[in-house]
């Protein structure tokens, strides 16, 4: 029982701070361009070298 005491707080910190480090990456524009990295792929370009 004395393993909860210790075990509930420390799990519902780990969330706080998951949490807080997602919202933290929505302010700084880190989900902006979704489709941006997928399509960048597909694209061929070729270095004239």
């Amino acid at each position: 029982m004395t393993g909860l005491a210790f075990l509930i707080p420390i799990a519902l910190g780990m969330g706080a701070v998951g949490l807080a480090c997602f919202f933290w990456a929505m302010r700084h524009g880190q989900f902006d361009d979704l489709d941006g990295a997928a399509n960048r792929i597909l694209i061929d370009e070729e270095d004239d070298e």
